[in-house]
């Protein structure tokens, strides 16, 4: 009798084609994509899969490993040279990183270093000079806080807002946006409502600089918490943070600051300088807003999904998880973590819409609907160009030809649209005033423990988990001493986990800003290594 063939066919690979890409961009070795795809993918009751026949797969995706793609210092020359014109001041560990996500390459330590050595070795001396100036932080968990904040730099300059949304535990970046505001409070919260309409659930509290920009974020989320547990009504489930101390987004333009920007203001610079553009202009600004703002947005999907995609440098003294943030934020328990989502209904969240982010209202436009359907209509004439780096100017200035050329645009039609660039210059937006008579979580800034502590989360109603229970997470200790020993041990890990220092952020000149727990003066030069 002929024996039953003892192997379970294979996954199809439509299957698991699109987990095996998420977690090689997570740059996990095969033997973790493989025990991952069995856990959470693969119907190991139907299918079988092996670590032989597992890389066969991979490799007939194209996915091929650092020794397979065999690269050295010449074979990588021309996209080192693509790369640092967008990447001025990318050190090694980060060109490695842009090679993987924007070029598909995989190359060593040491061919790169080789590289810098050949091509770029004043850059070296520069990097080594770089001093980090250090501080103290931890936090309860995954979605205990979401800090929000904006950056201002491009915005006077070329018209441009940046927005930014993080989780601070895990180091996960929800949203990086650019618009031509960044002001008004209806936006932002939309940005908010957006994400965990698209996760399913929110964190415990939402953290953010003061100001009225912010207090959209502030009364969505406090109406959705009040919504999912009517016992929270009456309080305010937004954290302030007053003196500079919203940490996480700060460090977060400060990387930004150092690893995108000046590539990208570079380029923005030259329209300037060659005086094609004036952000003041009417023509020009919305001709800019439309060529540029979804151009950039691309770019900045594509930086935020490495670096949540990128692990930190290993350190053997961090007490909380090594990882990728976006592993560590998806898979918490897997990093003995605790995890503070709440579900939501996704009825609260369009009614949270309706009352304060109506996707009816004139900021959601990119420009005014009578400009859009002259710009797709002129785009299309031009043979719809693709828009990049090399060709972005060259397509507004094409754009702008057409409409400066067309005579037939209603002067109703023009004052429209300078009075639309004169607002948004001029930072108008329509006010929304702060839900009045709520009570503000306890602990925070103002609510000092001994050794200067403080907690801003939002677990147990604000008053977090408690020093025993944090610290028996770790160290299972019994008496205060010992207590406060390990809790200053896990914040200053906690805090190298967080503040991403595979690269220096600053140098010698600027000090980082404070963190909003327990303050100390540790320099530290974990820089690139070279």
């Amino acid at each position: 009798m002929p024996r039953k063939n003892q192997y379970k066919p294979l996954p199809p690979l439509e299957t698991v084609a699109m987990h095996i890409i998420k977690y090689w961009k997570m740059r996990k070795t095969d033997k973790q994509i493989l025990e991952l795809l069995k856990e959470k993918h693969i119907d190991t009751n139907r299918y079988g899969l092996g670590l032989t026949r597992f890389i066969e797969m991979r490799e007939k995706m194209g996915l091929l490993r650092t020794r397979k793609q065999d690269h050295d210092v010449e074979s990588i020359r021309q996209a080192m040279i693509r790369l640092r014109e967008q990447y001025p001041n990318a050190g090694a560990r980060e060109m490695i990183s842009l090679l993987f996500h924007e070029e598909d390459i995989l190359v060593s330590r040491s061919v790169m270093t080789s590289y810098f050595e050949i091509y770029e070795p004043e850059l070296i001396k520069q990097r080594r000079a770089n001093r980090l100036r250090r501080k103290q932080f931890w936090a309860a968990g995954v979605n205990d806080i979401l800090a929000v904040d904006q950056h201002d730099k491009w915005k006077y300059k070329f018209g441009l807002g940046l927005h930014t949304g993080i989780d601070p535990f895990a180091g996960y970046i929800h949203w990086i946006k650019v618009w031509w505001t960044n002001s008004n409070p209806r936006l932002i919260l939309s940005y908010y409502l957006d994400t965990i309409e698209q996760l399913g659930f929110m964190p415990m509290v939402t953290q953010s600089d003061p100001g009225s920009e912010n207090y959209g974020i502030a009364n969505g989320h406090t109406f959705l918490r009040h919504w999912h547990d009517p016992s929270l009504v009456g309080t305010l489930q937004h954290r302030w943070m007053r003196q500079k101390k919203n940490v996480k987004p700060e460090i977060a333009w400060s990387q930004l600051r150092r690893r995108f920007t000046p590539g990208f203001e570079d380029l923005l610079d030259v329209g300037v300088n060659e005086a094609w553009y004036d952000p003041d202009d009417y023509l020009e600004g919305m001709t800019f807003r439309w060529i540029f703002i979804p151009w950039l947005q691309r770019e900045l999907n594509a930086y935020k999904d490495r670096v949540n995609n990128t692990a930190k440098r290993a350190d053997k003294n961090k007490i909380l998880p090594h990882g990728v943030p976006l592993d560590i934020y998806e898979s918490a328990d897997r990093y003995g973590v605790l995890n503070f989502k709440i579900d939501i209904d996704k009825r609260a969240v369009q009614e949270a819409r309706v009352l304060y982010a109506p996707p009816a209202h004139e900021v959601f436009e990119l420009v005014p609907p009578t400009f859009s359907s002259l710009a797709a209509e002129f785009y299309h004439e031009l043979g719809e160009p693709t828009v990049t780096r090399n060709t972005v100017w060259d397509v507004y200035l094409q754009l702008r030809r057409k409409f400066q050329q067309f005579e037939a645009i209603p002067p109703a039609v023009r004052d429209e649209w300078k009075t639309k660039i004169t607002l948004s210059r001029n930072d108008v937006f329509e006010e929304m005033e702060l839900t009045p008579n709520l009570i503000e979580l306890p602990r925070g800034m103002d609510d000092l423990e001994d050794g200067g502590t403080y907690y801003m989360g939002g677990v147990n109603n604000g008053h977090g988990l408690g020093m025993y229970t944090f610290c028996f997470k770790f160290s299972n200790c019994k008496t205060d001493a010992e207590c406060n020993y390990h809790i200053d041990e896990a914040m200053s890990a906690q805090l190298d986990e967080m503040m991403n220092v595979d690269e220096p952020m600053w140098t010698n000149e600027e000090e980082a800003p404070e963190m909003y727990v327990q303050f100390s003066d540790e320099e530290s030069d974990d820089g690139d290594q070279w």
